[in-house]
């Protein structure tokens, strides 16, 4: 088995999937995101860190096929980008109402369907992987665990095998993990956009992986370590859809609002 790895932080984060309009272009969609609605969200006290995900337009699915297990991205629930939030607290979210409401009427001028991932508070863990390198390309890679696993049996697999598998000696210069508590519409529940999350499509855990470029990420998954890894996804995993990351933009970087996003 590997070593574990070293984990520099434990943060309190949430992820918001995210679909654009399609009765406009989606770049007009993406555009607004990263322009009047992320002042609108940078704006919110009690953030440590304030990040969208922009995913690729085309997004087949970079994970190869795995006999029993979901590798091809479905048309129809293809993510259009992530809102990754970090809280300084677990308070902080009481702290943030006044612009969540800002938010919840401005998600209808962009978005078609926003559904809230969230974890149980320092579930979150960014690796350290000690490269020291810029990350140039990323991938965003959501697991839907197998009918039948427990939580913690999940849990132990993503992190005590699945994760350092991954990153032995594959050339990654970021590294980030999400666990989801289960699924609640309620969380987040926006008017007038769709909240549809039917427990066959729901995802139970993601992670970020950066790479110093294109070459290197594409690399990865068709090299030994994603190999190693798809052999052993079957007995937990019923899903795996890795996205092609076009831009990851922050807006807010240690608790401080940035005048512009940093790429």
């Amino acid at each position: 088995m590997s070593t574990p790895l070293a984990f520099t932080r434990k943060p309190f984060t949430s992820s918001i999937l995210l679909w654009v309009r399609e009765d406009q272009p989606r770049r007009q969609g993406m555009d607004r995101w990263k322009g009047p609605h992320s002042q609108i969200i940078s704006a919110t006290p009690g953030f440590e860190e304030y990040r969208q995900i922009h995913l690729a337009e085309t997004n087949p699915g970079l994970w190869p096929a795995v006999e029993g297990v979901e590798t091809a991205i479905p048309a129809d629930r293809r993510i259009d980008g992530i809102a990754e939030v970090t809280m300084q607290t677990v308070l902080s979210p009481l702290r943030g109402r006044k612009q969540t409401k800002l938010a919840y009427l401005d998600e209808v001028n962009l978005f078609r369907r926003t559904i809230l991932y969230a974890g149980p508070p320092y579930s979150t863990h960014w690796y350290d992987l000690g490269a020291g390198e810029r990350t140039g390309a990323r991938a965003l890679v959501y697991v839907r665990k197998r009918e039948g696993v427990g939580t913690g049996a999940f849990r132990k697999v993503l992190h005590d095998r699945l994760v350092p598998a991954l990153a032995e000696n594959s050339g990654l210069t970021e590294l980030r993990t999400q666990v989801f508590m289960p699924w609640r519409r309620g969380l987040w529940n926006t008017p007038n956009v769709a909240h549809d999350n039917p427990a066959d499509r729901q995802f139970h855990a993601s992670l970020l992986v950066g790479f110093a470029d294109d070459d290197t990420m594409r690399g990865f998954f068709a090299g030994a370590a994603v190999g190693e890894v798809s052999s052993r996804l079957p007995a937990f995993a019923s899903a795996v859809h890795a996205y092609e990351v076009e831009q990851a933009l922050t807006f807010v970087k240690d608790g401080t609002a940035l005048p512009r996003f940093e790429e």
